[in-house]
């Protein structure tokens, strides 16, 4: 559904890499003869085909890119034989027909395979990127993490200072009530046991 949505200028590239597949056919020509500069003009092709590969991959994606160049690479190569097949004498003359199908064709492949790598180089230092970012992101959320666990850490602590803090005093607490009830108890007796006395005095008098 994505793929529907892809402007159409973006496959402009797709077009200039099948160009430029169907003109390599015309390299070492009357048209395009360059003698000892002819491996100049293919490194320069090929970088142009790695280039326009490396564009496909940051506008097309992956998967609809790598469709894209494999088609480009089929339709190119049918024209190309097409065109070969027809003006066979104004391309190879006299030589045998099969093996240069096999060259014309291995040269539109070469150049589609250089633009495939450089769809691949392109997703690969791409994923790379997004696996830096996501080994930083897992890096702070560990660092958060760890950040965290020393605050629970440092919370449970306090808790448990806290709740010791409590159970001393209630236990304090609860040893000045005792004496005090005992306190209250002892002189609660010696109470009755004056009591007692003034009342067995009275008697006695």
């Amino acid at each position: 559904m994505m793929n529907l949505k892809v402007p159409i200028y973006h496959f402009f590239i797709p077009v200039l890499l099948a160009l430029m597949m169907f003109g390599s056919n015309f390299l070492n020509t009357n048209i395009f003869s360059f003698g000892n500069n002819a491996f100049a003009v293919w490194f320069i092709l090929l970088v142009l085909c790695f280039a326009c590969g490396w564009y496909i991959d940051r506008t097309l994606n992956w998967n609809f890119g790598g469709k894209v160049i494999f088609a480009t690479i089929v339709a190119a190569t049918f024209i190309s034989l097409i065109v070969v097949v027809t003006f066979r004498e104004y391309f190879f003359g006299n030589q045998l027909l099969v093996e240069n199908l096999i060259m014309y064709t291995l040269r539109n492949i070469t150049l589609g395979a250089i633009s495939f790598f450089g769809l691949a180089v392109a997703e690969i230092l791409m994923l790379e990127k997004n696996n830096a970012v996501l080994s930083e992101k897992v890096n702070l959320f560990e660092t958060v993490l760890h950040d965290a666990n020393k605050e629970a850490e440092l919370k449970m602590k306090e808790a448990e200072l806290n709740a010791e803090k409590i159970v001393n005093d209630a236990e304090i607490e609860a040893k000045e009530v005792l004496m005090k009830k005992e306190r209250i108890q002892k002189e609660l007796k010696d109470f009755i046991r004056i009591e007692k006395e003034l009342i067995r005095k009275y008697e006695n008098l």
